[in-house]
């Protein structure tokens, strides 16, 4: 449940200026994730800033190969990266995913790729500017990807006038959208900014009418606890939840957790999804998200930790609530020790 990263807190560069579309737009509407998509976006760890130790480079790299390889059997992944280190990825992933050169540090592309909309009939990015998680982490490249996606697309950027990520929300792409104020409601992201302000600027940026908050938990992780490894939406007001079955009341993660629970069961249909026990990774900082899943074409793909029964349990509920649906099971859990998962890996661009 603790969301501890251990990235390394380095200062990154000034925020990438918005770009501005030139003319007006009608309102923007970001599809829920289970539509249907043109393709998936990912990003390449590389930055040896954030991953001091080789081999350690090297197995989360492998776990991104591995994603890569697994969606694509599903539909079309773009994963980016420098160009002079797409020869090796192209060893390291099937030969049908594309390689687009835009510089990366690190692979979180649900926080600093580019969060695809519709205005009208036209696809646009919906900009939530990324400034490293309040510049605790390196992001001279990561800072500036949805604006070279944008380019590469030759898609309009539409200024959402915030600062953060969109790993620290979720939406059902019908209305609603839940979030912690701890990942927006701080000084490193959005300073002078009040909750309501920011509240209507979310709902602008994702076409919604309804945001649920909960307060999260502040400064001991480097997202401020993002919701997307506690709660996701899994249809129209319905949400998966994972919480251990016996919350440590010590832990201000599984507190705020039950909190998080209480404010989202007042207004939705909330199914837990009990977190694993016996799994394979025993650190109690490392994260065992089952809602941290991504709904591809065709497919759901989520982590397994090692514990039969928890896994199966989790496996039978994505079946549940994306019928028709592959359910495809990795190991992740080198994600899981910096405090993500698959979610956090990729992004949508919807079709």
């Amino acid at each position: 449940m603790t969301k501890l990263h251990r990235r390394a807190f380095i200062a990154g560069a000034a925020a990438v200026p918005f770009a501005k579309t030139g003319h007006a737009m009608q309102p923007l509407y970001v599809p829920p994730e289970e539509a249907r998509h043109q393709r998936t976006l990912m990003m390449w760890p590389a930055s040896r800033r954030v991953y001091r130790d080789a081999d350690h480079l090297y197995d989360v790299q492998a776990t991104i190969a591995d994603i890569a390889s697994t969606i694509a059997a599903f539909e079309p992944v773009t994963l980016l990266a420098d160009a002079s280190l797409h020869a090796e990825i192209q060893r390291r992933t099937r030969s049908d995913v594309q390689l687009w050169d835009v510089p990366t540090e690190d692979l979180w592309a649900r926080d600093a790729g580019p969060l695809f909309a519709k205005s009208g009939s036209d696809t646009v990015i919906s900009h939530i500017q990324f400034n490293g998680w309040g510049s605790k982490q390196v992001h001279r490249h990561d800072a500036q990807v949805a604006t070279a996606v944008a380019r590469r697309l030759g898609l309009p950027l539409v200024d959402a006038g915030l600062k953060g990520e969109p790993g620290g929300v979720d939406h059902d792409g019908h209305g609603s959208l839940i979030a912690h104020e701890s990942s927006w409601l701080i000084e490193n992201r959005n300073p002078g900014l009040s909750r309501d302000e920011i509240g209507a600027r979310l709902k602008e940026a994702y076409g919604a009418d309804r945001l649920t908050w909960a307060r999260g938990v502040y400064d001991q992780d480097i997202t401020d606890y993002h919701i997307d490894s506690l709660a996701r939406f899994a249809g129209p007001g319905r949400i998966l939840m994972n919480l251990p079955d016996a919350p440590d009341p010590r832990d201000p993660f599984h507190r705020a957790a039950l909190e998080t629970h209480d404010a989202l069961a007042a207004e939705y249909n909330v199914e837990v999804i009990p977190e694993p026990v016996q799994r394979r990774v025993r650190d109690p900082e490392f994260v065992a998200s089952y809602v941290n899943y991504y709904a591809c074409n065709g497919a759901v793909i989520s982590a397994q930790f090692g514990d039969p029964d928890a896994d199966a349990i989790a496996a039978k509920a994505l079946a549940r609530h994306y019928p028709g649906r592959e359910i495809v099971t990795l190991n992740t859990d080198a994600l899981g020790e910096l405090g993500g998962g698959i979610h956090c890996a990729t992004q949508q661009m919807p079709a």
